[in-house]
């Protein structure tokens, strides 16, 4: 089994998380790409990380900082 968070989750799989947890918007704004400033989409998205690895590498890392958040929420006591 592996340790990597990301292992077996594809890109559009992360891509749509963080689409539901931030909106289009709050993306755009967190990473600054134009696919996700001007018509945004899941297809054009995914076609310009799936070439350009910086833009994925960000993407990728935002998603690890989504995990992380929602564990430590997960285990403050309310």
């Amino acid at each position: 089994m592996s340790n990597d968070p990301l292992h077996g989750k594809t890109l559009e799989f992360i891509l749509n998380e963080l689409v539901a947890h931030y909106g289009w918007d709050e993306l755009g704004f967190l990473v600054e790409i134009r696919c996700f400033q001007f018509e945004p989409s899941i297809k054009s998205s995914l076609k310009f990380l799936r070439k350009t690895p910086w833009a994925r590498t960000k993407v990728e890392s935002l998603y690890l900082m989504l995990l992380k958040d929602a564990k430590k929420d997960s285990q403050t006591p309310a």
